[in-house]
Protein backbone atom coordinates (compact mmCIF):
# COMPACT_ATOMS: atom_id res chain seq x y z
CA UNK A 1 0.00 0.00 0.00
CA UNK A 2 1.60 3.46 -0.87
CA UNK A 3 -1.49 6.23 -0.06
CA UNK A 4 1.42 9.10 0.36
CA UNK A 5 1.90 12.30 -0.04
CA UNK A 6 3.25 11.48 -3.69
CA UNK A 7 0.31 9.17 -4.38
CA UNK A 8 -1.75 12.48 -3.24
CA UNK A 9 -0.20 15.00 -5.43
CA UNK A 10 -0.90 12.48 -8.42
CA UNK A 11 -4.22 11.61 -6.89
CA UNK A 12 -4.82 16.10 -6.71
CA UNK A 13 -3.64 16.32 -10.46
CA UNK A 14 -6.25 13.37 -11.10
CA UNK A 15 -9.39 15.26 -9.62
CA UNK A 16 -8.58 18.76 -11.67
CA UNK A 17 -10.97 17.66 -14.36
CA UNK A 18 -13.45 18.29 -11.88
CA UNK A 19 -12.91 21.60 -11.07
CA UNK A 20 -15.99 24.15 -11.91
CA UNK A 21 -18.11 20.55 -11.79
CA UNK A 22 -21.33 21.16 -10.05
CA UNK A 23 -22.56 18.96 -6.93
CA UNK A 24 -25.39 17.04 -7.63
CA UNK A 25 -25.66 14.42 -5.06
CA UNK A 26 -24.32 13.96 -1.80
CA UNK A 27 -24.97 10.12 -0.14
CA UNK A 28 -23.17 8.72 2.43
CA UNK A 29 -23.52 4.83 1.83
CA UNK A 30 -22.24 3.98 5.46
CA UNK A 31 -20.55 5.97 8.53
CA UNK A 32 -17.10 5.81 6.92
CA UNK A 33 -17.29 6.91 2.97
CA UNK A 34 -19.08 9.36 1.43
CA UNK A 35 -20.36 9.71 -1.97
CA UNK A 36 -20.23 13.03 -4.18
CA UNK A 37 -21.98 13.01 -7.53
CA UNK A 38 -20.27 15.60 -9.86
CA UNK A 39 -21.65 16.77 -12.94
CA UNK A 40 -17.65 18.28 -14.74
CA UNK A 41 -17.34 19.15 -18.13
CA UNK A 42 -20.57 17.45 -19.77
CA UNK A 43 -20.00 13.95 -17.82
CA UNK A 44 -21.62 12.80 -14.75
CA UNK A 45 -19.05 11.64 -12.54
CA UNK A 46 -18.72 9.90 -8.73
CA UNK A 47 -16.58 11.02 -6.18
CA UNK A 48 -15.79 8.28 -3.23
CA UNK A 49 -14.39 9.59 -0.08
CA UNK A 50 -13.14 6.63 2.75
CA UNK A 51 -11.94 7.36 5.95
CA UNK A 52 -11.82 3.55 6.61
CA UNK A 53 -8.84 3.21 8.83
CA UNK A 54 -6.73 0.76 6.69
CA UNK A 55 -8.64 1.96 3.19
CA UNK A 56 -8.69 5.49 3.64
CA UNK A 57 -8.57 7.34 0.26
CA UNK A 58 -10.16 10.07 -2.10
CA UNK A 59 -10.83 8.96 -6.00
CA UNK A 60 -13.18 9.20 -8.68
CA UNK A 61 -14.67 5.57 -8.77
CA UNK A 62 -16.75 3.08 -11.20
CA UNK A 63 -18.66 1.30 -8.75
CA UNK A 64 -21.79 1.12 -7.51
CA UNK A 65 -22.75 2.12 -3.81
CA UNK A 66 -25.33 1.35 -1.77
CA UNK A 67 -27.41 4.57 -0.26
CA UNK A 68 -29.59 3.90 2.97
CA UNK A 69 -32.63 4.80 2.89
CA UNK A 70 -32.21 7.19 5.74
CA UNK A 71 -29.02 9.55 5.55
CA UNK A 72 -26.92 10.16 8.49
CA UNK A 73 -27.11 13.74 10.34
CA UNK A 74 -23.54 14.57 8.45
CA UNK A 75 -24.73 13.52 5.13
CA UNK A 76 -27.84 15.70 5.79
CA UNK A 77 -25.76 18.51 6.65
CA UNK A 78 -23.28 18.33 3.49
CA UNK A 79 -26.81 18.46 1.65
CA UNK A 80 -27.41 21.64 2.97
CA UNK A 81 -24.38 23.05 2.26
CA UNK A 82 -22.69 22.01 -0.12
CA UNK A 83 -24.89 20.25 -2.41
CA UNK A 84 -25.81 22.45 -6.18
CA UNK A 85 -22.34 23.78 -4.78
CA UNK A 86 -19.74 24.42 -7.45
CA UNK A 87 -15.95 22.95 -6.86
CA UNK A 88 -14.02 26.21 -7.15
CA UNK A 89 -9.96 24.43 -6.52
CA UNK A 90 -9.03 21.30 -5.63
CA UNK A 91 -5.49 21.27 -3.93
CA UNK A 92 -3.23 19.61 -1.59
CA UNK A 93 -1.89 20.79 1.59
CA UNK A 94 1.86 20.69 1.65
CA UNK A 95 3.05 17.33 1.11
CA UNK A 96 0.51 16.03 3.44
CA UNK A 97 -2.32 13.19 2.71
CA UNK A 98 -5.01 15.94 2.70
CA UNK A 99 -6.91 17.30 -0.06
CA UNK A 100 -8.88 20.14 0.56
CA UNK A 101 -12.26 20.58 -2.17
CA UNK A 102 -13.05 24.04 -2.18
CA UNK A 103 -16.66 24.68 -3.09
CA UNK A 104 -18.88 27.79 -3.73
CA UNK A 105 -22.67 27.38 -2.87
CA UNK A 106 -25.28 29.53 -1.33
CA UNK A 107 -27.32 29.79 1.51
CA UNK A 108 -31.16 29.51 2.49
CA UNK A 109 -31.57 32.99 1.36
CA UNK A 110 -29.67 32.90 -1.69
CA UNK A 111 -26.08 34.45 -0.21
CA UNK A 112 -23.09 33.29 -1.58
CA UNK A 113 -21.14 31.21 1.01
CA UNK A 114 -17.76 29.38 0.41
CA UNK A 115 -17.06 26.29 1.93
CA UNK A 116 -14.30 23.91 2.03
CA UNK A 117 -14.19 20.11 2.35
CA UNK A 118 -11.13 18.96 3.59
CA UNK A 119 -10.27 15.24 2.96
CA UNK A 120 -7.54 13.72 5.82
CA UNK A 121 -6.03 10.33 4.65
CA UNK A 122 -4.25 9.84 7.78
CA UNK A 123 -5.17 5.88 8.68
CA UNK A 124 -6.52 5.59 11.69
CA UNK A 125 -6.89 9.04 12.06
CA UNK A 126 -8.43 9.93 8.80
CA UNK A 127 -11.58 12.12 8.69
CA UNK A 128 -13.51 14.65 6.79
CA UNK A 129 -14.35 18.13 8.43
CA UNK A 130 -16.73 20.24 6.05
CA UNK A 131 -15.06 24.11 7.16
CA UNK A 132 -16.42 27.39 7.08
CA UNK A 133 -13.67 29.31 4.55
CA UNK A 134 -14.23 32.97 5.80
CA UNK A 135 -14.36 31.97 9.39
CA UNK A 136 -12.01 28.91 9.10
CA UNK A 137 -14.65 26.75 11.71
CA UNK A 138 -15.46 23.51 11.76
CA UNK A 139 -18.81 23.11 10.86
CA UNK A 140 -18.96 19.58 11.24
CA UNK A 141 -16.88 16.34 10.65
CA UNK A 142 -17.84 12.48 10.22
CA UNK A 143 -15.46 11.89 13.37
CA UNK A 144 -15.53 14.36 16.34
CA UNK A 145 -12.39 14.79 18.16
CA UNK A 146 -12.55 16.35 21.78
CA UNK A 147 -9.90 18.31 23.50
CA UNK A 148 -9.55 15.64 26.40
CA UNK A 149 -8.23 13.84 23.18
CA UNK A 150 -6.42 16.07 21.66
CA UNK A 151 -5.38 19.30 22.93
CA UNK A 152 -3.44 20.70 19.53
CA UNK A 153 -6.61 19.86 17.44
CA UNK A 154 -10.12 20.07 18.70
CA UNK A 155 -12.59 18.35 15.78
CA UNK A 156 -16.02 19.72 16.66
CA UNK A 157 -18.55 22.07 15.35
CA UNK A 158 -17.96 25.66 16.15
CA UNK A 159 -14.14 25.34 16.78
CA UNK A 160 -11.24 26.62 14.58
CA UNK A 161 -10.05 24.36 11.69
CA UNK A 162 -6.40 23.58 12.68
CA UNK A 163 -4.34 21.71 10.21
CA UNK A 164 -3.02 18.55 11.00
CA UNK A 165 0.71 19.39 12.78
CA UNK A 166 3.70 19.74 10.20
CA UNK A 167 6.53 17.38 10.03
CA UNK A 168 9.13 19.75 9.24
CA UNK A 169 10.46 17.76 6.03
CA UNK A 170 11.81 18.98 2.88
CA UNK A 171 9.81 19.55 -0.71
CA UNK A 172 10.63 16.84 -2.33
CA UNK A 173 9.99 18.44 -5.96
CA UNK A 174 11.81 21.75 -4.87
CA UNK A 175 15.36 19.46 -3.59
CA UNK A 176 15.35 16.57 -6.03
CA UNK A 177 18.69 16.86 -6.29
CA UNK A 178 19.28 16.58 -2.52
CA UNK A 179 18.05 12.51 -2.99
CA UNK A 180 20.89 11.27 -4.51
CA UNK A 181 22.83 9.29 -2.05
CA UNK A 182 20.34 8.90 0.89
CA UNK A 183 19.55 5.87 2.02
CA UNK A 184 15.65 4.44 2.20
CA UNK A 185 15.20 5.66 5.92
CA UNK A 186 16.89 9.06 5.17
CA UNK A 187 14.49 9.47 2.31
CA UNK A 188 11.54 8.72 4.04
CA UNK A 189 12.77 10.75 7.65
CA UNK A 190 13.76 13.88 5.17
CA UNK A 191 11.77 14.46 2.70
CA UNK A 192 7.71 14.97 2.58
CA UNK A 193 4.90 12.70 0.94
CA UNK A 194 7.48 9.36 0.91
CA UNK A 195 6.28 6.19 1.63
CA UNK A 196 9.33 3.46 2.52
CA UNK A 197 7.55 1.90 -0.90
CA UNK A 198 8.39 5.36 -3.22
CA UNK A 199 11.65 5.37 -1.15
CA UNK A 200 13.01 2.31 -1.72
CA UNK A 201 11.74 2.72 -5.65
CA UNK A 202 13.33 5.75 -6.26
CA UNK A 203 16.55 4.48 -3.91
CA UNK A 204 16.83 1.30 -6.91
CA UNK A 205 16.37 4.59 -9.99
CA UNK A 206 19.09 5.92 -8.49
CA UNK A 207 21.21 3.17 -7.55
CA UNK A 208 20.92 2.51 -11.53
CA UNK A 209 21.32 5.27 -13.36
CA UNK A 210 24.20 7.38 -14.40
CA UNK A 211 22.75 10.72 -14.39
CA UNK A 212 20.68 10.85 -10.93
CA UNK A 213 19.44 14.06 -11.48
CA UNK A 214 17.49 13.47 -14.60
CA UNK A 215 16.15 10.09 -12.75
CA UNK A 216 15.09 11.78 -9.62
CA UNK A 217 13.17 14.43 -11.89
CA UNK A 218 11.90 11.13 -13.82
CA UNK A 219 11.00 9.67 -11.09
CA UNK A 220 8.93 12.98 -9.63
CA UNK A 221 7.52 13.75 -13.04
CA UNK A 222 5.20 10.64 -12.87
CA UNK A 223 3.32 12.39 -9.94
CA UNK A 224 2.83 15.53 -11.65
CA UNK A 225 1.52 14.30 -14.62
CA UNK A 226 -2.25 15.95 -15.39
CA UNK A 227 -3.14 12.60 -16.57
CA UNK A 228 -1.72 10.05 -13.91
CA UNK A 229 -0.97 6.62 -14.54
CA UNK A 230 -2.00 3.60 -11.88
CA UNK A 231 0.46 0.79 -11.50
CA UNK A 232 -0.69 -2.71 -9.27
CA UNK A 233 1.64 -5.12 -8.44
CA UNK A 234 1.17 -8.63 -6.64
CA UNK A 235 4.24 -9.74 -5.47
CA UNK A 236 4.91 -12.60 -2.87
CA UNK A 237 1.47 -12.41 -1.62
CA UNK A 238 1.40 -8.30 -0.86
CA UNK A 239 -0.14 -5.82 -2.81
CA UNK A 240 0.94 -2.83 -3.94
CA UNK A 241 0.34 0.17 -6.19
CA UNK A 242 1.98 3.93 -7.11
CA UNK A 243 1.43 5.97 -9.81
CA UNK A 244 4.92 5.14 -11.05
CA UNK A 245 6.10 1.76 -12.46
CA UNK A 246 7.31 -0.13 -9.27
CA UNK A 247 10.74 -1.56 -11.33
CA UNK A 248 12.48 -2.61 -8.00
CA UNK A 249 10.05 -5.35 -7.74
CA UNK A 250 10.73 -8.01 -9.95
CA UNK A 251 6.32 -9.22 -10.86
CA UNK A 252 4.74 -7.99 -13.78
CA UNK A 253 2.62 -4.83 -13.06
CA UNK A 254 -1.01 -4.82 -14.05
CA UNK A 255 -1.04 -1.03 -15.56
CA UNK A 256 -4.45 1.57 -15.36
CA UNK A 257 -5.54 4.10 -17.50
CA UNK A 258 -6.30 6.43 -14.44
CA UNK A 259 -5.62 6.39 -10.03
CA UNK A 260 -9.77 5.80 -9.81
CA UNK A 261 -9.87 2.46 -11.75
CA UNK A 262 -6.49 1.59 -9.92
CA UNK A 263 -8.05 2.05 -6.55
CA UNK A 264 -11.61 0.73 -7.33
CA UNK A 265 -9.28 -2.33 -8.56
CA UNK A 266 -7.28 -2.12 -5.10
CA UNK A 267 -9.69 -1.50 -2.21
CA UNK A 268 -13.24 -2.38 -3.61
CA UNK A 269 -13.55 -5.71 -3.26
CA UNK A 270 -11.87 -5.45 0.43
CA UNK A 271 -13.69 -2.37 1.43
CA UNK A 272 -16.74 -4.07 0.37
CA UNK A 273 -15.93 -7.24 2.21
CA UNK A 274 -15.67 -5.27 5.39
CA UNK A 275 -18.04 -3.67 5.00
CA UNK A 276 -20.19 -6.92 4.39
CA UNK A 277 -18.67 -8.07 7.96
CA UNK A 278 -19.56 -5.59 9.97
CA UNK A 279 -23.38 -6.01 9.08
CA UNK A 280 -23.23 -10.01 8.58
CA UNK A 281 -20.46 -10.90 11.53
CA UNK A 282 -23.59 -12.20 13.57
CA UNK A 283 -25.06 -14.09 10.75
CA UNK A 284 -21.26 -15.52 9.93
CA UNK A 285 -20.83 -16.53 13.63
CA UNK A 286 -24.27 -18.11 13.96
CA UNK A 287 -24.04 -20.25 10.71
CA UNK A 288 -20.60 -21.30 12.10
CA UNK A 289 -22.30 -22.35 15.78
CA UNK A 290 -24.73 -24.52 13.54
CA UNK A 291 -22.39 -25.89 11.75
CA UNK A 292 -20.06 -26.86 14.87
CA UNK A 293 -23.02 -28.17 16.36
CA UNK A 294 -24.35 -30.37 13.56
CA UNK A 295 -21.28 -31.84 12.48
CA UNK A 296 -20.86 -33.27 16.38
CA UNK A 297 -24.24 -34.69 16.54
CA UNK A 298 -23.12 -36.28 13.06
CA UNK A 299 -20.14 -37.92 15.17
CA UNK A 300 -22.39 -39.19 17.85
CA UNK A 301 -25.08 -40.72 15.18
CA UNK A 302 -22.13 -41.91 13.59
CA UNK A 303 -21.03 -43.76 16.94
CA UNK A 304 -24.71 -45.14 17.54
CA UNK A 305 -24.83 -46.37 13.98
CA UNK A 306 -21.95 -48.21 15.00
CA UNK A 307 -22.63 -49.79 18.00
CA UNK A 308 -26.59 -50.36 15.81
CA UNK A 309 -24.52 -52.16 13.43
CA UNK A 310 -23.62 -55.33 15.92
CA UNK A 311 -27.20 -56.38 16.16
CA UNK A 312 -25.90 -59.65 14.35
CA UNK A 313 -24.18 -60.54 17.45
CA UNK A 314 -27.13 -59.57 19.48
CA UNK A 315 -29.33 -62.21 17.41
CA UNK A 316 -26.45 -64.33 17.54
CA UNK A 317 -26.47 -64.44 21.53
CA UNK A 318 -30.44 -64.77 21.94
CA UNK A 319 -29.98 -68.18 19.32
CA UNK A 320 -26.64 -69.74 21.50
CA UNK A 321 -28.47 -69.40 24.57
CA UNK A 322 -31.79 -71.07 23.15
CA UNK A 323 -29.15 -74.01 22.01
CA UNK A 324 -27.63 -74.41 25.00
CA UNK A 325 -30.76 -74.13 27.45
CA UNK A 326 -29.73 -77.39 29.20
CA UNK A 327 -26.49 -76.01 30.82
CA UNK A 328 -28.23 -72.47 31.81
CA UNK A 329 -29.34 -72.33 35.25
CA UNK A 330 -31.19 -69.04 36.95
CA UNK A 331 -28.31 -67.13 38.98
CA UNK A 332 -25.74 -67.74 36.16
CA UNK A 333 -23.59 -64.79 35.38
CA UNK A 334 -22.38 -66.14 31.95
CA UNK A 335 -21.39 -69.15 29.90
CA UNK A 336 -19.14 -70.09 27.08
CA UNK A 337 -20.44 -71.92 24.15
CA UNK A 338 -19.57 -73.28 21.22
CA UNK A 339 -20.58 -70.89 17.85
CA UNK A 340 -21.79 -73.39 15.47
CA UNK A 341 -21.45 -70.95 12.96
CA UNK A 342 -17.47 -71.13 13.03
CA UNK A 343 -16.70 -73.65 15.59
CA UNK A 344 -15.51 -70.53 17.92
CA UNK A 345 -15.96 -70.20 21.69
CA UNK A 346 -18.27 -67.56 22.71
CA UNK A 347 -18.49 -66.09 26.59
CA UNK A 348 -22.13 -64.51 26.67
CA UNK A 349 -23.22 -62.28 29.64
CA UNK A 350 -26.18 -63.37 31.45
CA UNK A 351 -28.82 -61.57 34.35
CA UNK A 352 -28.44 -63.65 37.13
CA UNK A 353 -32.01 -62.61 37.76
CA UNK A 354 -33.95 -64.00 34.84
CA UNK A 355 -34.66 -67.65 33.40
CA UNK A 356 -32.20 -68.79 30.42
CA UNK A 357 -34.96 -68.23 28.77
CA UNK A 358 -35.81 -64.85 29.66
CA UNK A 359 -32.25 -64.21 29.19
CA UNK A 360 -32.38 -65.09 25.26
CA UNK A 361 -35.66 -63.21 25.11
CA UNK A 362 -34.07 -59.97 26.03
CA UNK A 363 -31.69 -60.12 23.27
CA UNK A 364 -33.85 -61.04 20.73
CA UNK A 365 -35.06 -57.87 22.09
CA UNK A 366 -31.88 -55.53 21.30
CA UNK A 367 -31.02 -56.80 18.78
CA UNK A 368 -34.51 -55.50 17.11
CA UNK A 369 -34.31 -52.32 18.58
CA UNK A 370 -30.77 -52.38 17.36
CA UNK A 371 -32.60 -53.01 13.84
CA UNK A 372 -35.13 -50.14 14.09
CA UNK A 373 -32.15 -47.85 15.46
CA UNK A 374 -30.34 -48.32 12.27
CA UNK A 375 -32.85 -47.17 10.21
CA UNK A 376 -33.92 -44.15 11.72
CA UNK A 377 -29.96 -43.61 12.72
CA UNK A 378 -29.35 -43.66 8.94
CA UNK A 379 -31.76 -41.07 7.94
CA UNK A 380 -30.55 -38.64 11.05
CA UNK A 381 -26.98 -39.09 9.12
CA UNK A 382 -28.52 -37.99 6.12
CA UNK A 383 -30.62 -35.18 7.44
CA UNK A 384 -27.74 -33.66 9.14
CA UNK A 385 -25.30 -34.47 6.23
CA UNK A 386 -28.02 -32.15 3.95
CA UNK A 387 -27.94 -29.56 6.46
CA UNK A 388 -24.19 -29.36 7.06
CA UNK A 389 -23.98 -29.01 3.32
CA UNK A 390 -26.84 -26.36 3.52
CA UNK A 391 -25.23 -24.30 5.94
CA UNK A 392 -21.62 -24.57 3.60
CA UNK A 393 -23.25 -23.45 0.80
CA UNK A 394 -24.80 -20.34 3.18
CA UNK A 395 -21.59 -19.63 4.70
CA UNK A 396 -19.89 -19.47 1.13
CA UNK A 397 -22.28 -16.79 -0.11
CA UNK A 398 -21.90 -15.34 3.07
CA UNK A 399 -18.82 -14.56 2.54
CA UNK A 400 -18.89 -13.64 -1.12
CA UNK A 401 -22.35 -11.68 -1.11
CA UNK A 402 -22.38 -7.85 -1.38
CA UNK A 403 -24.12 -6.12 1.67
CA UNK A 404 -27.34 -6.46 -0.50
CA UNK A 405 -27.35 -10.11 -1.01
CA UNK A 406 -27.50 -10.46 3.16
CA UNK A 407 -30.78 -9.77 3.78
CA UNK A 408 -32.36 -12.04 1.47
CA UNK A 409 -29.88 -14.71 3.16
CA UNK A 410 -31.45 -14.09 6.45
CA UNK A 411 -35.49 -14.07 5.10
CA UNK A 412 -34.39 -17.64 3.56
CA UNK A 413 -33.32 -18.70 7.20
CA UNK A 414 -36.75 -17.17 8.20
CA UNK A 415 -38.70 -18.83 5.96
CA UNK A 416 -36.79 -22.43 6.29
CA UNK A 417 -37.55 -21.77 9.91
CA UNK A 418 -34.22 -21.46 11.11
CA UNK A 419 -34.46 -17.94 12.51
CA UNK A 420 -36.41 -15.62 13.77
CA UNK A 421 -37.37 -13.28 11.40
CA UNK A 422 -36.21 -9.65 12.18
CA UNK A 423 -39.20 -7.16 13.26
CA UNK A 424 -39.61 -4.14 11.29
CA UNK A 425 -42.16 -1.21 11.96
CA UNK A 426 -42.26 -1.15 8.06
CA UNK A 427 -43.59 -3.79 5.96
CA UNK A 428 -41.92 -5.05 2.90
CA UNK A 429 -43.32 -5.32 -0.36
CA UNK A 430 -42.36 -8.54 -1.74
CA UNK A 431 -39.59 -7.54 -4.54
CA UNK A 432 -38.16 -9.54 -7.07
CA UNK A 433 -34.21 -11.06 -5.96
CA UNK A 434 -31.75 -8.67 -7.46
CA UNK A 435 -29.08 -10.61 -9.90
CA UNK A 436 -25.73 -9.07 -11.22
CA UNK A 437 -25.69 -8.89 -14.59
CA UNK A 438 -21.98 -8.77 -16.68
CA UNK A 439 -21.53 -8.74 -20.29
CA UNK A 440 -19.08 -11.30 -22.13
CA UNK A 441 -16.16 -10.11 -24.05
CA UNK A 442 -18.18 -10.77 -27.41
CA UNK A 443 -21.26 -9.04 -25.85
CA UNK A 444 -23.32 -11.66 -24.50
CA UNK A 445 -25.11 -11.36 -21.45
CA UNK A 446 -24.56 -13.05 -18.36
CA UNK A 447 -26.74 -13.33 -15.08
CA UNK A 448 -25.72 -14.41 -11.98
CA UNK A 449 -27.09 -15.46 -8.63
CA UNK A 450 -25.06 -14.53 -5.23
CA UNK A 451 -27.23 -16.48 -2.64
CA UNK A 452 -29.99 -19.69 -3.02
CA UNK A 453 -33.39 -16.88 -3.41
CA UNK A 454 -31.13 -15.31 -6.55
CA UNK A 455 -30.18 -18.89 -8.01
CA UNK A 456 -33.67 -20.09 -8.06
CA UNK A 457 -34.56 -16.71 -9.40
CA UNK A 458 -32.25 -16.96 -12.28
CA UNK A 459 -32.67 -20.46 -13.17
CA UNK A 460 -36.68 -20.45 -13.25
CA UNK A 461 -37.28 -17.08 -13.90
CA UNK A 462 -35.14 -15.29 -15.54
CA UNK A 463 -33.44 -17.70 -17.53
CA UNK A 464 -35.17 -19.24 -20.66
CA UNK A 465 -35.25 -22.83 -21.51
CA UNK A 466 -33.23 -23.03 -24.40
CA UNK A 467 -30.66 -20.84 -21.89
CA UNK A 468 -27.20 -21.68 -21.04
CA UNK A 469 -26.84 -22.96 -17.46
CA UNK A 470 -23.48 -23.47 -15.55
CA UNK A 471 -22.27 -24.33 -11.89
CA UNK A 472 -18.98 -25.69 -10.08
CA UNK A 473 -19.56 -29.24 -9.99
CA UNK A 474 -20.10 -31.17 -6.96
CA UNK A 475 -18.84 -27.51 -5.26
CA UNK A 476 -21.03 -25.01 -3.81
CA UNK A 477 -21.48 -21.55 -5.68
CA UNK A 478 -23.59 -19.41 -8.03
CA UNK A 479 -26.31 -20.41 -10.76
CA UNK A 480 -24.75 -18.57 -13.71
CA UNK A 481 -26.99 -18.00 -16.66
CA UNK A 482 -25.69 -17.40 -20.75
CA UNK A 483 -28.36 -15.68 -22.55
CA UNK A 484 -27.77 -17.76 -25.51
CA UNK A 485 -28.61 -21.17 -26.80
CA UNK A 486 -25.27 -21.69 -28.43
CA UNK A 487 -22.58 -19.41 -26.72
CA UNK A 488 -19.22 -18.75 -28.14
CA UNK A 489 -16.48 -20.77 -26.76
CA UNK A 490 -15.09 -17.28 -25.52
CA UNK A 491 -18.26 -16.55 -23.90
CA UNK A 492 -18.63 -19.69 -22.03
CA UNK A 493 -15.56 -19.95 -20.65
CA UNK A 494 -16.02 -16.07 -19.52
CA UNK A 495 -19.40 -17.86 -17.73
CA UNK A 496 -17.35 -20.58 -16.10
CA UNK A 497 -14.34 -18.30 -14.95
CA UNK A 498 -17.25 -15.95 -13.55
CA UNK A 499 -19.23 -19.28 -11.70
CA UNK A 500 -15.86 -20.62 -9.99
CA UNK A 501 -15.28 -17.48 -8.67
CA UNK A 502 -18.18 -17.01 -7.19
CA UNK A 503 -17.90 -20.93 -5.36
CA UNK A 504 -16.40 -22.38 -2.65
CA UNK A 505 -13.32 -23.09 -5.15
CA UNK A 506 -12.41 -19.34 -6.00
CA UNK A 507 -8.56 -19.32 -4.35
CA UNK A 508 -8.08 -22.64 -6.24
CA UNK A 509 -7.30 -23.56 -9.75
CA UNK A 510 -8.85 -25.87 -13.11
CA UNK A 511 -12.05 -25.61 -11.49
CA UNK A 512 -14.58 -27.53 -12.85
CA UNK A 513 -17.49 -26.09 -14.30
CA UNK A 514 -20.70 -27.82 -15.33
CA UNK A 515 -23.05 -26.42 -18.29
CA UNK A 516 -26.31 -27.52 -19.72
CA UNK A 517 -29.46 -25.49 -20.86
CA UNK A 518 -31.78 -24.49 -18.29
CA UNK A 519 -34.41 -26.93 -19.58
CA UNK A 520 -32.46 -29.66 -18.13
CA UNK A 521 -32.01 -28.42 -14.83
CA UNK A 522 -34.57 -29.12 -12.20
CA UNK A 523 -35.82 -28.54 -8.86
CA UNK A 524 -36.83 -31.90 -6.71
CA UNK A 525 -40.05 -31.44 -4.70
CA UNK A 526 -39.54 -30.26 -0.98
CA UNK A 527 -36.05 -29.52 -1.71
CA UNK A 528 -34.24 -26.45 -0.28
CA UNK A 529 -33.65 -23.42 -1.44
CA UNK A 530 -31.07 -23.16 -4.46
CA UNK A 531 -30.92 -26.60 -4.77
CA UNK A 532 -31.35 -28.65 -8.42
CA UNK A 533 -30.75 -31.47 -9.96
CA UNK A 534 -29.32 -31.16 -14.17
CA UNK A 535 -29.01 -33.61 -16.68
CA UNK A 536 -26.62 -33.65 -20.28
CA UNK A 537 -24.23 -31.46 -18.82
CA UNK A 538 -20.88 -30.94 -19.69
CA UNK A 539 -17.56 -29.92 -18.30
CA UNK A 540 -15.25 -27.14 -18.53
CA UNK A 541 -11.68 -25.79 -16.15
CA UNK A 542 -10.99 -22.59 -15.85
CA UNK A 543 -9.45 -20.88 -13.11
CA UNK A 544 -10.96 -18.30 -11.28
CA UNK A 545 -9.85 -14.43 -12.44
CA UNK A 546 -10.81 -11.51 -9.96
CA UNK A 547 -9.86 -8.85 -12.63
CA UNK A 548 -11.93 -10.95 -15.58
CA UNK A 549 -14.72 -10.91 -13.31
CA UNK A 550 -14.39 -7.00 -12.27
CA UNK A 551 -14.06 -6.15 -16.17
CA UNK A 552 -17.10 -8.15 -17.50
CA UNK A 553 -19.49 -6.78 -14.56
CA UNK A 554 -22.42 -4.62 -16.67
Amino acid sequence: MAFDGLFTKAMTRELQTLVSGRISKVHQPNQLELLLHIRAQGHNHKLLISIHPSYSRIHITGMANVNPSEPPMFCMLLRKHIEGGVITEIVQHEMDRLIILKIKSKNEIGDDIERELHVEMMGRHSNVILVDAERVMILDSLKHLPPSVNSFRTILPGQPYVFPPSQEKKDPFAAAGELIGKDEKEIVGTFAGFSPLNAREIQYRLHAATDGKTAAQDFLDDFLSPQPVGYYVEHEGKSYFSATPLNHIASEPLKFPSLGELLDRMYYAKAERDRVKQQAGDLERWLQNEISKLKTKQKKLQKEQDQAEKRDQLQLNGELIMANLHRITKGMKEIEVDNYYNDEKVTITLDPRKTPIDNSQKYYSRYQKAKTALVKTQEQIEKTIEDIDYFETLMQQVQQAGISDIEEIREELAEQGFMKAQKSKKKKKPTKPSVEAYVSSTGTPISVGKNNKQNDYVTFKVAAKSDTWLHTKDIPGSHVIIHDTNPDETTLLEAATIAAYFSKARESSSVPVDYTEARQVKKPNGAKPGFVIYFEQKTVYVTPDEDLVIKLKK
